[in-house]
Protein backbone atom coordinates (compact mmCIF):
# COMPACT_ATOMS: atom_id res chain seq x y z
CA UNK A 1 0.00 0.00 0.00
CA UNK A 2 1.45 3.69 -0.73
CA UNK A 3 2.03 6.15 1.57
CA UNK A 4 -0.02 8.79 2.34
CA UNK A 5 -0.43 11.60 4.98
CA UNK A 6 -3.23 12.13 6.89
CA UNK A 7 -4.20 15.22 9.07
CA UNK A 8 -5.97 16.46 12.12
CA UNK A 9 -9.05 18.96 12.68
CA UNK A 10 -6.66 21.44 13.13
CA UNK A 11 -4.81 20.26 9.80
CA UNK A 12 -1.72 18.96 11.56
CA UNK A 13 0.14 15.74 10.02
CA UNK A 14 1.03 12.90 11.51
CA UNK A 15 4.71 12.37 10.93
CA UNK A 16 6.30 11.17 14.46
CA UNK A 17 5.45 8.07 16.94
CA UNK A 18 6.88 8.12 20.14
CA UNK A 19 6.72 4.11 21.17
CA UNK A 20 7.04 3.44 25.19
CA UNK A 21 8.05 0.42 25.27
CA UNK A 22 7.86 -0.37 28.84
CA UNK A 23 6.53 1.17 32.21
CA UNK A 24 9.21 0.50 34.11
CA UNK A 25 12.18 2.62 35.61
CA UNK A 26 14.94 2.24 37.45
CA UNK A 27 14.95 6.35 38.75
CA UNK A 28 12.14 7.80 40.65
CA UNK A 29 12.97 11.33 39.29
CA UNK A 30 10.96 13.84 41.57
CA UNK A 31 9.02 14.91 38.12
CA UNK A 32 8.25 11.88 36.89
CA UNK A 33 7.97 9.51 39.63
CA UNK A 34 8.50 10.78 42.95
CA UNK A 35 10.01 8.35 45.28
CA UNK A 36 7.10 9.35 47.25
CA UNK A 37 4.61 7.60 45.56
CA UNK A 38 3.51 3.71 44.76
CA UNK A 39 3.46 2.58 41.24
CA UNK A 40 1.49 -0.56 40.12
CA UNK A 41 3.41 -1.53 37.09
CA UNK A 42 2.13 -3.83 33.64
CA UNK A 43 2.34 -7.60 33.63
CA UNK A 44 4.44 -8.98 31.18
CA UNK A 45 1.64 -10.19 29.07
CA UNK A 46 -0.53 -6.78 29.02
CA UNK A 47 3.09 -5.27 27.26
CA UNK A 48 2.71 -5.25 23.49
CA UNK A 49 4.98 -8.03 22.10
CA UNK A 50 7.64 -6.57 19.76
CA UNK A 51 5.72 -8.13 16.50
CA UNK A 52 2.50 -6.04 17.70
CA UNK A 53 4.66 -3.04 18.23
CA UNK A 54 6.47 -3.85 14.85
CA UNK A 55 2.95 -4.49 13.23
CA UNK A 56 1.60 -1.02 14.27
CA UNK A 57 4.60 0.91 13.35
CA UNK A 58 4.29 -0.42 10.20
CA UNK A 59 0.59 0.95 9.43
CA UNK A 60 1.78 4.42 11.14
CA UNK A 61 4.32 4.81 8.39
CA UNK A 62 1.59 4.32 6.00
CA UNK A 63 0.02 6.97 7.35
CA UNK A 64 2.80 9.38 7.18
CA UNK A 65 5.38 8.47 10.55
CA UNK A 66 8.43 9.19 9.19
CA UNK A 67 10.65 9.16 12.87
CA UNK A 68 10.15 6.83 16.02
CA UNK A 69 11.19 7.50 19.17
CA UNK A 70 11.57 4.58 21.88
CA UNK A 71 10.75 5.98 25.39
CA UNK A 72 9.70 4.62 28.85
CA UNK A 73 9.79 4.27 31.52
CA UNK A 74 13.20 2.92 30.83
CA UNK A 75 13.14 2.05 27.69
CA UNK A 76 16.58 0.18 28.07
CA UNK A 77 15.13 -2.14 31.04
CA UNK A 78 13.12 -4.36 28.27
CA UNK A 79 14.72 -7.47 27.20
CA UNK A 80 16.38 -7.47 23.81
CA UNK A 81 15.68 -4.12 22.64
CA UNK A 82 18.02 -3.78 19.98
CA UNK A 83 16.10 -6.96 18.39
CA UNK A 84 13.31 -4.48 18.30
CA UNK A 85 14.97 -1.55 16.89
CA UNK A 86 16.29 -3.80 14.03
CA UNK A 87 12.57 -4.17 13.42
CA UNK A 88 11.44 -1.12 13.40
CA UNK A 89 14.63 -0.28 10.78
CA UNK A 90 13.77 -2.23 8.54
CA UNK A 91 9.89 -0.72 8.12
CA UNK A 92 9.84 0.71 4.67
CA UNK A 93 8.84 4.40 5.44
CA UNK A 94 11.04 4.84 8.67
CA UNK A 95 14.24 7.16 8.30
CA UNK A 96 14.97 8.26 11.74
CA UNK A 97 14.92 5.80 15.09
CA UNK A 98 15.87 7.76 18.12
CA UNK A 99 15.93 6.60 22.21
CA UNK A 100 15.08 8.72 25.41
CA UNK A 101 16.89 7.22 28.42
CA UNK A 102 18.49 7.96 31.48
CA UNK A 103 22.03 6.46 29.95
CA UNK A 104 22.84 4.39 32.98
CA UNK A 105 22.32 1.10 30.84
CA UNK A 106 24.01 2.61 27.83
CA UNK A 107 27.44 1.68 28.11
CA UNK A 108 26.24 -2.58 27.89
CA UNK A 109 24.14 -1.21 25.02
CA UNK A 110 25.12 0.86 23.07
CA UNK A 111 26.92 -0.42 19.99
CA UNK A 112 24.05 -3.36 19.60
CA UNK A 113 21.30 -0.47 19.24
CA UNK A 114 23.98 1.40 16.98
CA UNK A 115 23.96 -1.58 14.87
CA UNK A 116 20.26 -2.20 15.23
CA UNK A 117 19.39 0.96 13.42
CA UNK A 118 19.11 3.37 16.73
CA UNK A 119 20.28 7.00 14.97
CA UNK A 120 19.74 9.26 18.03
CA UNK A 121 20.34 9.66 22.07
CA UNK A 122 18.67 11.99 24.36
CA UNK A 123 20.14 11.30 27.76
CA UNK A 124 18.11 12.91 31.07
CA UNK A 125 20.54 14.65 33.05
CA UNK A 126 18.76 17.36 35.29
CA UNK A 127 22.19 18.75 37.34
CA UNK A 128 26.29 17.58 37.58
CA UNK A 129 26.29 18.01 41.29
CA UNK A 130 26.45 14.80 42.63
CA UNK A 131 24.86 15.06 45.74
CA UNK A 132 21.97 16.95 43.85
CA UNK A 133 21.59 14.45 41.15
CA UNK A 134 21.14 11.68 43.61
CA UNK A 135 18.16 13.58 45.67
CA UNK A 136 16.50 14.53 42.32
CA UNK A 137 17.03 10.80 40.88
CA UNK A 138 15.46 9.25 44.35
CA UNK A 139 17.20 6.33 44.16
CA UNK A 140 20.94 7.98 44.95
CA UNK A 141 22.18 7.08 42.04
CA UNK A 142 25.62 9.54 41.33
CA UNK A 143 26.13 11.52 38.03
CA UNK A 144 29.00 8.93 36.85
CA UNK A 145 26.73 6.11 35.72
CA UNK A 146 24.79 8.92 33.60
CA UNK A 147 28.15 10.59 32.04
CA UNK A 148 29.63 7.16 31.32
CA UNK A 149 26.54 6.83 29.22
CA UNK A 150 27.18 10.40 27.61
CA UNK A 151 30.24 8.83 26.92
CA UNK A 152 29.25 5.94 25.58
CA UNK A 153 26.75 6.94 23.08
CA UNK A 154 29.37 9.72 21.58
CA UNK A 155 31.51 6.37 21.54
CA UNK A 156 29.16 4.35 19.60
CA UNK A 157 28.39 7.29 16.88
CA UNK A 158 25.15 8.70 18.12
CA UNK A 159 23.63 11.61 17.44
CA UNK A 160 23.84 12.61 21.14
CA UNK A 161 21.94 15.04 23.34
CA UNK A 162 21.07 15.92 27.34
CA UNK A 163 18.31 16.62 28.63
CA UNK A 164 17.78 18.37 31.73
CA UNK A 165 14.39 19.76 33.20
CA UNK A 166 14.36 22.81 35.25
CA UNK A 167 12.68 23.34 38.25
CA UNK A 168 12.55 26.46 40.12
CA UNK A 169 14.24 25.53 44.19
CA UNK A 170 15.49 21.73 42.67
CA UNK A 171 17.87 22.49 39.88
CA UNK A 172 17.62 25.94 38.46
CA UNK A 173 21.15 26.73 40.69
CA UNK A 174 22.25 24.10 37.91
CA UNK A 175 21.82 25.57 34.81
CA UNK A 176 25.44 27.47 33.88
CA UNK A 177 26.94 24.31 35.20
CA UNK A 178 24.85 21.96 32.70
CA UNK A 179 25.80 24.29 30.25
CA UNK A 180 29.62 24.11 30.97
CA UNK A 181 29.53 20.88 31.42
CA UNK A 182 27.80 19.76 27.74
CA UNK A 183 29.47 22.28 26.52
CA UNK A 184 32.81 20.64 27.25
CA UNK A 185 31.69 17.29 26.20
CA UNK A 186 30.33 19.12 22.73
CA UNK A 187 27.01 17.40 22.87
CA UNK A 188 23.94 19.15 22.99
CA UNK A 189 21.62 20.40 25.89
CA UNK A 190 18.59 20.85 25.92
CA UNK A 191 16.44 22.57 29.12
CA UNK A 192 13.30 21.34 28.99
CA UNK A 193 10.76 22.94 31.33
CA UNK A 194 9.04 21.85 33.98
CA UNK A 195 5.36 20.62 32.84
CA UNK A 196 2.26 19.73 34.27
CA UNK A 197 2.42 15.84 32.53
CA UNK A 198 0.58 13.47 34.98
CA UNK A 199 -0.58 14.49 38.30
CA UNK A 200 2.17 13.39 40.72
CA UNK A 201 4.81 15.67 40.42
CA UNK A 202 2.54 18.72 42.29
CA UNK A 203 3.25 21.18 39.36
CA UNK A 204 2.84 24.69 40.31
CA UNK A 205 3.36 27.41 37.25
CA UNK A 206 5.83 29.66 39.94
CA UNK A 207 8.06 26.69 39.98
CA UNK A 208 8.52 27.08 36.25
CA UNK A 209 12.03 28.57 35.19
CA UNK A 210 10.94 29.83 31.84
CA UNK A 211 13.55 29.96 28.26
CA UNK A 212 13.59 33.37 28.58
CA UNK A 213 14.80 33.07 32.23
CA UNK A 214 17.53 30.35 31.05
CA UNK A 215 18.16 32.75 27.82
CA UNK A 216 19.25 35.96 30.05
CA UNK A 217 21.49 33.55 32.53
CA UNK A 218 23.03 31.95 29.45
CA UNK A 219 23.93 35.12 27.55
CA UNK A 220 25.25 36.59 30.64
CA UNK A 221 27.83 33.57 30.33
CA UNK A 222 27.80 32.80 26.29
CA UNK A 223 27.63 34.66 23.03
CA UNK A 224 24.55 32.43 21.67
CA UNK A 225 23.54 32.80 17.81
CA UNK A 226 19.86 31.43 16.74
CA UNK A 227 19.40 28.75 14.24
CA UNK A 228 16.26 28.36 12.17
CA UNK A 229 14.21 25.13 12.43
CA UNK A 230 15.18 21.75 10.25
CA UNK A 231 11.80 21.21 9.21
CA UNK A 232 8.23 21.62 10.41
CA UNK A 233 7.24 20.75 13.70
CA UNK A 234 10.65 20.74 15.41
CA UNK A 235 10.05 21.20 19.29
CA UNK A 236 13.34 22.72 20.22
CA UNK A 237 14.11 26.55 19.41
CA UNK A 238 17.94 25.94 19.04
CA UNK A 239 21.23 28.31 19.37
CA UNK A 240 24.89 28.06 18.59
CA UNK A 241 27.19 28.66 20.86
CA UNK A 242 29.59 31.48 18.80
CA UNK A 243 32.25 30.10 17.54
CA UNK A 244 31.66 26.09 17.78
CA UNK A 245 29.37 23.60 16.39
CA UNK A 246 27.67 22.88 19.80
CA UNK A 247 24.40 24.11 20.07
CA UNK A 248 21.77 24.47 23.13
CA UNK A 249 18.27 24.10 22.52
CA UNK A 250 14.85 24.85 24.65
CA UNK A 251 11.91 23.23 25.05
CA UNK A 252 9.17 25.54 25.73
CA UNK A 253 5.87 23.88 26.68
CA UNK A 254 4.60 26.72 29.05
CA UNK A 255 5.96 29.56 28.38
CA UNK A 256 5.96 28.92 24.37
CA UNK A 257 3.72 26.81 22.86
CA UNK A 258 4.02 24.54 19.92
CA UNK A 259 1.14 22.50 19.84
CA UNK A 260 0.23 24.48 16.33
CA UNK A 261 2.95 22.21 14.96
CA UNK A 262 2.67 19.30 16.75
CA UNK A 263 3.16 16.29 14.60
CA UNK A 264 2.96 13.61 17.38
CA UNK A 265 1.34 10.24 18.06
CA UNK A 266 2.23 8.03 21.03
CA UNK A 267 1.91 4.23 21.86
CA UNK A 268 1.64 3.53 25.45
CA UNK A 269 3.26 0.09 26.51
CA UNK A 270 0.27 -1.54 26.66
CA UNK A 271 -0.95 -0.50 23.14
CA UNK A 272 -2.87 2.74 23.55
CA UNK A 273 -3.00 5.91 21.30
CA UNK A 274 -2.30 9.29 22.36
CA UNK A 275 -2.72 12.34 20.49
CA UNK A 276 -1.02 14.32 23.68
CA UNK A 277 1.44 13.84 26.12
CA UNK A 278 -1.46 15.83 28.40
CA UNK A 279 -4.07 13.33 27.42
CA UNK A 280 -6.62 12.41 29.75
CA UNK A 281 -7.34 9.08 27.86
CA UNK A 282 -5.69 6.71 25.00
CA UNK A 283 -7.53 4.72 22.56
CA UNK A 284 -6.99 1.11 23.33
CA UNK A 285 -5.64 -0.56 20.03
CA UNK A 286 -4.01 -3.81 21.49
CA UNK A 287 -7.55 -5.83 21.59
CA UNK A 288 -7.63 -4.99 17.58
CA UNK A 289 -4.00 -6.22 16.94
CA UNK A 290 -4.96 -9.47 18.79
CA UNK A 291 -8.34 -10.36 17.44
CA UNK A 292 -7.58 -9.35 14.00
CA UNK A 293 -4.97 -9.73 11.59
CA UNK A 294 -6.23 -7.29 9.09
CA UNK A 295 -4.23 -4.01 8.91
CA UNK A 296 -6.97 -2.33 7.12
CA UNK A 297 -8.80 -2.42 10.25
CA UNK A 298 -5.87 -1.07 12.28
CA UNK A 299 -5.06 1.43 9.54
CA UNK A 300 -8.68 2.63 9.35
CA UNK A 301 -8.87 2.95 13.62
CA UNK A 302 -5.89 5.06 13.57
CA UNK A 303 -6.93 7.12 10.88
CA UNK A 304 -10.01 8.06 12.89
CA UNK A 305 -8.15 8.50 15.85
CA UNK A 306 -5.64 11.07 14.24
CA UNK A 307 -8.70 12.17 11.96
CA UNK A 308 -10.45 13.79 15.27
CA UNK A 309 -7.11 14.81 17.02
CA UNK A 310 -7.94 18.49 17.54
CA UNK A 311 -5.64 18.40 20.96
CA UNK A 312 -3.88 22.25 22.16
CA UNK A 313 -3.83 21.85 25.93
CA UNK A 314 -0.21 23.99 26.07
CA UNK A 315 -1.85 26.84 24.55
CA UNK A 316 -4.86 26.86 27.02
CA UNK A 317 -2.98 25.79 29.54
CA UNK A 318 -4.22 27.48 33.28
CA UNK A 319 -2.75 26.80 36.33
CA UNK A 320 -6.76 25.93 37.77
CA UNK A 321 -7.31 23.92 34.87
CA UNK A 322 -4.06 22.01 35.49
CA UNK A 323 -5.46 20.82 38.95
CA UNK A 324 -9.00 19.30 38.21
CA UNK A 325 -7.89 17.62 34.58
CA UNK A 326 -6.88 13.67 35.57
CA UNK A 327 -3.43 13.31 33.55
CA UNK A 328 -2.00 10.48 31.83
CA UNK A 329 1.59 9.69 34.14
CA UNK A 330 4.88 10.62 32.11
CA UNK A 331 6.01 7.27 33.17
CA UNK A 332 3.54 5.54 31.74
CA UNK A 333 2.61 7.66 28.32
CA UNK A 334 6.26 7.85 27.43
CA UNK A 335 7.70 11.86 27.41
Amino acid sequence: MNNEQITDMLDRPLRDLRISVIDRCNLRCQYCMPADQEYTFLPKGELLTFEEIERTASVFAELGVKKIRLTGGEPLLRRDLPVLVNMLSSIKGIEDIALTTNGILLPKQAKALKEAGVNRVNISLDSINESLFKLINGRGIGTKPVVDGIRAAKEAGFETKVNMVVKKGMNDDQIIPMAEFCREEGVQLRYIEFMDVGTTNDWKMDEVITKKDIFVLLNERFELEPLDPDYFGEVAKKYRYKDTNTLVGFITSVSESFCGSCTRARLSANGHVYTCLFSEAGHDIRDLLRSSSENELLRERIVSIWNHRHDRYSDQRTEAASKLRKKIEMSYIGG
